[in-house]
């Protein structure tokens, strides 16, 4: 009883839930796929948020601004620590959290109307640092695409974080930006492996249309880091050396990486994929994050939650400073351009009485 084309398959009770339920599959033919479990379709939900900018304030995490144009994502990645962000509607970080997607439909006008501010001081927005901005719904409703264009007529300075192919429709935007050293993409690249993609991310683009997307941003003058994320230390960990020199030969000029987090009930759902899909590398994925998060499967503490610590933690790292130099992909890169931005003109088409 597999829902096809999803990382998540199991629906787990949440913190905030009154009444807990259990499905019980005892007296059900395993064969019988009228039952399987449901999230197979994805549905989508008008989100009528008055606002689209986030501040953080987290000391790991390099940006202050982002914009998240949908909640959930239908991407499906077994590993997203963002799954526990749907727990506030009453859903599940698991089948529900790609299965039911929550849609800003307002946030390019909500994005002039921020930028308009007078006491805005201009400073990178990140799209999209939860929920991927180009999962498959963008392809035709153009939220994130909407929002770049108010981007490039303030001359607002944008970073993307994605793992889809997609971002490329855009390059004439992006390329726009990139002339004012106010745009760079951040390519997401977890494997190498196409049959370890399909499973682990299975509606994303593949290793190869990643890649692909390196070139075609490279090819229009737009900055790209990869960013090898994340690495699940006993399955994907060998091939972060191959990556690197995969995505500097692509034209990458910057490179991360971020170690697996399991936070709340991210944990059941990726134990749950890795029993079902890799059972064999099971023992040694969790021994080894075991010991890159002192003893338990997770560590939320500032500092430690992105890298890890001991030994193993230290290894890992050292490798990656290692061929990151190797192939001359920095990880110290020089902020984007402000230079250009010019607060937007209201939707009237009516000038500001004063600059400001």
């Amino acid at each position: 009883m597999i829902a096809k084309g999803r990382g998540a398959q199991i629906n787990p009770n949440h913190r905030f839930a009154r009444i807990q339920l259990e499905a019980s599959w005892e007296q059900v033919d395993p064969d019988d796929v009228s039952l399987a479990p449901s999230g197979s379709r994805t549905e989508f939900y008008w989100d009528d948020t008055q606002s689209i900018v986030s501040e953080n304030d987290s000391p790991d995490i390099p940006f202050r601004y982002s914009i998240n144009p949908y909640r959930g994502c239908a991407h499906g990645c077994a590993y997203c620590y963002a799954r526990p962000t749907h727990e506030y509607f009453n859903l599940s970080a698991g089948l529900d959290f790609e299965a039911k997607i929550f849609v800003k439909a307002g946030a390019a006008k909500l994005f002039r109307q921020w930028l308009a501010r007078p006491t805005y001081e201009p400073a990178t927005v990140v799209f999209s640092g939860v929920t991927d901005c180009y999962q498959p719904l963008e392809r035709h409703l153009r939220i994130t695409r909407q929002c770049l264009e108010v981007a490039r007529e303030a001359g607002q300075p944008v970073s993307i974080i994605t793992k889809n192919r997609l971002v490329t429709r855009d390059l004439d935007l992006l390329s726009d930006l990139a002339r004012r050293d106010a745009a760079r993409v951040a390519i997401s690249v977890t494997t190498l492996e196409e049959s370890l993609a399909r499973s682990l991310e299975p509606r994303t683009s593949g290793p190869s249309g990643r890649l692909r997307a390196i070139r075609e941003l490279t090819a229009a003058g737009i900055p790209v880091v990869v960013m090898v994320a994340p690495i699940i230390p006993g399955l994907n960990d060998h091939e972060l050396p191959r990556i690197l020199q995969q995505a500097r030969e692509a034209g990458a000029i910057g490179a991360g990486y971020v170690l697996l987090r399991l936070p709340l009930t991210v944990e059941p759902i990726f134990l749950d994929w890795l029993s079902r899909h890799q059972s064999f590398a099971a023992e040694k994925v969790t021994g080894r994050l075991r010991a890159m998060r002192g003893g338990k499967l997770n560590d939320s503490r500032f500092g430690e939650r992105m890298v890890g610590t001991g030994p193993l933690a230290d290894h890992l790292r050292q490798t990656f400073q290692m061929f990151a130099k190797k192939y001359g992909l920095m990880t110290d890169l020089p902020p984007l351009s402000t230079a250009g931005f010019r607060r937007p003109l209201p939707r009237s088409g009516q000038g500001w009485l004063f600059e400001v």
